[in-house]
C-alpha cells in the first residue's frame, strides 16, 4: 500500500469517528428533551406550636460566695503560742483555733481575783457588823435616855405634892424640873440619831461597801477578759481556708489570723437592674454554670434585697447552692440563669424558628398545604432561652420550619425528616 493510500485511509476512518461522535450527541440531546429534570427538595425540621407555661429567664454574671464566713482577728497584739488548727481542717463553733502568750495577762487576772475576794470580805463586815453595832449602840442610849427621862418625871411629881405640902423647899421643885428637861432634851438627841443612823448613815455604808464590791468585779472581768481574747476560738461551723501565721510570729489586733467559711452552701452573688429583679420572687428556681462542670448546678432565690445599691442603680440577689460534696469554690465566677412570673396558656415555639430581618423584625418559615416553605411575621412574648412565646401571626395548627429555614426562599418546595447526623456533614477534611 503506498503512502497516499495509508493517508487516504486514515482520513476515511477519521470522519466515520466524527460522524459517529456527533449522531450520539444528537441522540442525547434529543432524549434529554423528552425527559423533564426533577425538581429540588430540601428536608428541613418542624412541628406545631405548643401552648403551656413559660417564664422569661433572667442571665447574669455572678461570684460564689460562702453562706458564712469569719476573718477572725485578735484584740490584742501578742505572740502565737500554738496554733491548733490547719488549712482545709473542719471546725466547730466554739472550738479552740489559736492561744496567745498570756501570761502576764493571768498573772493580772490573779491579782484582780484577789483584789475581788478582799471586796467581797469588807463587804460582809460592813453589813453583818459594822453598821448593826452602831445601830445597837444608838437604839442603847435612846432606851437610857428614855429610863432617865422616866425617872425625872417621876421625881418631879413626887417633889411637886411634897412641895404642895409644905415639906420641901421650892428649890428642890425646881432642881428637880431641871434635871427634867434635861432628860427630855437627852432622849429627843437620842432619838434623832438613832433615826438619822437608821435613814441614812446604814444606807451610805452600805453603798460605798457595795461599790467597792462591784468595782473589785469589774476589774476583775476586765483582767479575765484580757486572757479570754488571747484564746481565739470559732464562731461559726465550718472550714479553715487561711491561716497566715505560724507558731511564734505575733498577731496584731484587728488582723485575722484564721479564716474559717461554711462552703456546705454556697451563695452565688448577683446585681441585676431593677426591671429584671421585679420578674423574680424568692425560692425561684435557677441555674448556675461554672466552668470545668458539664451540667449547670441548680439553685434558687434566696435574697432580693429591698433596696437599689447606691453605686451602681442595681439590686442585688443571692441564689442558694447546695455544695455538700464540696465541688464549687467560693470566689469562683459564673453564669446564671432565673426563671421569672411564669406566663400560663402561652403558645411557644422553639427560639431556633425565628428569623430576624436587618430592620429587626420577626418572622417564621411555616410548610403550606402545597408543601412549600412561606414566611410569616411573628409579634413574639418572653423567652426562657430555649423556647419563646408568640403573641401573634401563628395557631397551633401551623407547621413552623424549626430548623433548616435559614436562607430558605420563599416558595422551595420542602420535606420534613429527622435532622441531619453530625457525621453527615462531615467530610473528614479529605
Amino acid at each position: 500500500m503506498t503512502r497516499r493510500s495509508l493517508d487516504t485511509s486514515w482520513l476515511i476512518t477519521a470522519r466515520l469517528v466524527l460522524a459517529c461522535a456527533a449522531a450520539g450527541a444528537v441522540a442525547l440531546t434529543a432524549g434529554c428533551s423528552k425527559e423533564a429534570a426533577p425538581e429540588t427538595q430540601v428536608t428541613v425540621q418542624a412541628e406545631h406550636p405548643e401552648v403551656g407555661t413559660i417564664a422569661e429567664q433572667v442571665h447574669a454574671d455572678a461570684v460564689l460566695a460562702p453562706r458564712d464566713q469569719a476573718a477572725i482577728a485578735p484584740k490584742i497584739t501578742a505572740p502565737v503560742k500554738k496554733f491548733y488548727v490547719q488549712r482545709g481542717q473542719r471546725v466547730h463553733a466554739g472550738q479552740l483555733l489559736v492561744v496567745l502568750e498570756n501570761n502576764d495577762l493571768k498573772a493580772a487576772a490573779m491579782d484582780n481575783q484577789g483584789a475581788y475576794e478582799a471586796a467581797q470580805a469588807a463587804y460582809v463586815t460592813a453589813t453583818r457588823s459594822q453598821v448593826p453595832e452602831e445601830t445597837q449602840k444608838a437604839e442603847s442610849d435612846l432606851a437610857q435616855a428614855k429610863a432617865n427621862l422616866d425617872l425625872q418625871q417621876s421625881i418631879v411629881n413626887s417633889r411637886k405634892k411634897l412641895f404642895a405640902e409644905g415639906a420641901i423647899p421650892g428649890r428642890d421643885l425646881d432642881t428637880a424640873e431641871a434635871a427634867l428637861v434635861q432628860a427630855k432634851a437627852a432622849y429627843a438627841a437620842a432619838s434623832i440619831h438613832l433615826k438619822a443612823l437608821k435613814s441614812y448613815t446604814h444606807a451610805a455604808a452600805l453603798k460605798a461597801a457595795q461599790g467597792q464590791l462591784t468595782s473589785a468585779e469589774g476589774k476583775l472581768q476586765g483582767a479575765q477578759a484580757q486572757v479570754g481574747y488571747s484564746e481565739i476560738r470559732s464562731p461559726i461551723n465550718g472550714v479553715v481556708t487561711d491561716r497566715p501565721l505560724f507558731d511564734g510570729e505575733t498577731a496584731t489586733a484587728g488582723t485575722a489570723v484564721v479564716t474559717v467559711m461554711e462552703t456546705s452552701t454556697l451563695i452565688a452573688k448577683t446585681h441585676l437592674s431593677q426591671a429584671m429583679a421585679q420578674q423574680l420572687k424568692l425560692g425561684s428556681p435557677a441555674k448556675v454554670t461554672v466552668p470545668g462542670l458539664e451540667a449547670p448546678v441548680p439553685a434558687t432565690v434566696s435574697m432580693i434585697s429591698p433596696a437599689l445599691d447606691p453605686g451602681s442603680a442595681t439590686i442585688e440577689v443571692w441564689l442558694k447552692i447546695n455544695n455538700k460534696s464540696g465541688a464549687l469554690k467560693p470566689g469562683t465566677p459564673v453564669k446564671v440563669s432565673i426563671a421569672g412570673h411564669p406566663v400560663e396558656h402561652a403558645l411557644t415555639i422553639p427560639l431556633s424558628a425565628v428569623l430576624t430581618a436587618d430592620n429587626g423584625k420577626k418572622s417564621v418559615m411555616v410548610v403550606a398545604s402545597d408543601g412549600t416553605a412561606q414566611p410569616k411575621p411573628v409579634q413574639l412574648g418572653v423567652s426562657n432561652g430555649e423556647d419563646v412565646q408568640v403573641l401573634s401571626g401563628l395557631t397551633p395548627a401551623d407547621t413552623v420550619i424549626t430548623s433548616g429555614s435559614f436562607g430558605l426562599d420563599k416558595g422551595t418546595k420542602v420535606k420534613i425528616g429527622p435532622a441531619p447526623k453530625a457525621d453527615d456533614d462531615d467530610d473528614g477534611g479529605f
